[in-house]
C-alpha cells in the first residue's frame, strides 16, 4: 500500500519539507520511486508566474526535438532552470540523462487569445509532445501549465533527492504547494507517467488504494476528452473524473464526491436534492470509483482537498499550524513537520467527508 502526502503553506517551502513528512511512512513505500507536483512556484520562477512552464525528462535527441517542436509553433523561451544534479555513483536511481523545466511565453497569435484558447493550446502542446517523444523513447512530458512544476523519477526516494539537490533549502526551488508520492506504480508496469501525482489543465491528483472501477471508468473516459489518454494507473481515472466535473461540466465541486462514490439510494430519497443525486448516478455511474482509496487534490485557484473512499478503508489525517497545514496518509507525518501543531484540531476525514482547504488556509468539512 503506498502512502500520500501534502502540504499547503502560506510561506514558500522547498521540497525537503515534503519528503520528511514522507520518510516517517516508508514502510508504505517500497522505494520505487518518487514524484511530485509543486504549484505556486517561488525562488526561481518567482517571475513568471503567468507563463507556462514545461516539466520533462529526456535525452539530448528529446531536447532537441521539443526545441524545434516549440520553436515552429511560436513559443519563445523566457526562462530555464536546470537541476544541478549529484551524480554520485551508489543511487538507486534509474536517471535520465536530461531534465527540461522552462518557461515560454505565448506564440504572438495567443497573446490575446481567450483563456479556454490558451488552456487548449497548452494541452494539445503537452499532447504532441508526449507522443513526439514517444516515437523513439525519447522521454516524458508530465505538464505544460503556468505556475506548476512536475517532477517523476524511479528509484528510492532518498536518492532521488541527493541526486536532484533536494534535501538542499537553497530557496531556488520553493513553491506554497505541494503534493507528493514516494512510491512507482508497482501494480503495473513501471514507468514514469504511472507514478502519482497525475496532472491536467491545472489539476493534481494522487491517490492511495485501489480503484477496482478502473475498467469501466475507461471505457467511458476515452471518449469524454483527448486528453483522457495513457491509463497507467487505476487512479489516474479518478483525476480525469475531477477535470470532467469541474472543467468541462462546471458543476459545484461537491459533486465530484457524488460521482464518484454515490450514496446508497434509500438515503438519496430522503434528500431535498434527491433529482440531481439520481440523475448524476444515472447519467455518470460508469465513473464511480470503487474499492479502498484515499485521494489528494489541488486545483487550478490552488484549493487542496482530501477525500476517501465509501467505506473509509484507507487511512488519512489533515493537520496545521496557521501557517501551514498538511494532509498525509499516517499522522507520523504530520508530527514530523508540525510536531508544535495542536494534535486536538487534526481531522480524520470519515466517508462522507471531503476537506476543503483554500488559499487562507481556512479548513472546511464538507458532508455529503
Amino acid at each position: 500500500m503506498c502512502r500520500i502526502g501534502s502540504i499547503k503553506s502560506k510561506i514558500p517551502v522547498s521540497p525537503s519539507l515534503a519528503l520528511n513528512l514522507m520518510l516517517p511512512q516508508q514502510e508504505g513505500h517500497d522505494n520505487s520511486g518518487f514524484a511530485m507536483v509543486m504549484q505556486d512556484m517561488d525562488g526561481v520562477f518567482a517571475h513568471y508566474k503567468d507563463k507556462p512552464l514545461l516539466s520533462l525528462a529526456c535525452t539530448p535527441a528529446g531536447v532537441q526535438l521539443v526545441n524545434e517542436y516549440m520553436e515552429n509553433k511560436g513559443f519563445v523561451q523566457i526562462a530555464q532552470w536546470v537541476p544541478d544534479v549529484d551524480k554520485r555513483p551508489g543511487l538507486k536511481i534509474a536517471a535520465m540523462p536530461r531534465y527540461v523545466f522552462r518557461n515560454y511565453d505565448y506564440p504572438e497569435i495567443y497573446r490575446y487569445r481567450t483563456q479556454a484558447e490558451r488552456e487548449n493550446l497548452l494541452l494539445d502542446t503537452r499532447l504532441a509532445l508526449r507522443t513526439l517523444l514517444a516515437e523513439k523513447g525519447d522521454g516524458y512530458v508530465y505538464s505544460f501549465w503556468p505556475d506548476v512544476l512536475t517532477l517523476k523519477e524511479i528509484g528510492d526516494p532518498a536518492d532521488i533527492a541527493v541526486y536532484f539537490r533536494l534535501w538542499e533549502d537553497t530557496g531556488r526551488l520553493t513553491a506554497r504547494n505541494i503534493v507528493t508520492q514516494c512510491r512507482q506504480n508497482t501494480n503495473y508496469a513501471i514507468v514514469r507517467y504511472a507514478a502519482h501525482p497525475f496532472f491536467l489543465q491545472g489539476y493534481t491528483l494522487c491517490a492511495n488504494g485501489e480503484n477496482t472501477f478502473f475498467s469501466r471508468n475507461t471505457e467511458l473516459q476515452k471518449a469524454l476528452h483527448r486528453g483522457y489518454i495513457g491509463f497507467e494507473s487505476d487512479s489516474q481515472s479518478l483525476l480525469y473524473t475531477l477535470h470532467y466535473v469541474l472543467h468541462e461540466l462546471g458543476w459545484p465541486l461537491g459533486y465530484y464526491k457524488h460521482v464518484i462514490t454515490p450514496l446508497p439510494i434509500a438515503e438519496m430519497e430522503c434528500r431535498k436534492d434527491r433529482d440531481a443525486l439520481f440523475l448524476i448516478r444515472e447519467s455518470l455511474s460508469h465513473l464511480e470509483a470503487n474499492g479502498p482509496g484515499a485521494i489528494i487534490a489541488l486545483l487550478p485557484d490552488g484549493t487542496m482537498l482530501a477525500l476517501g473512499d465509501s467505506r473509509k478503508l484507507r487511512p488519512m489525517v489533515v493537520g496545521g499550524d496557521g501557517n501551514m497545514v498538511a494532509v498525509s496518509s499516517e499522522v507520523c507525518g504530520l508530527n514530523a513537520i508540525l510536531p508544535e501543531r495542536d494534535t486536538g484540531e487534526d481531522i480524520y476525514p470519515d466517508e462522507r467527508e471531503m476537506i476543503v482547504i483554500d488559499n487562507a488556509l481556512e479548513v472546511r468539512r464538507w458532508r455529503q
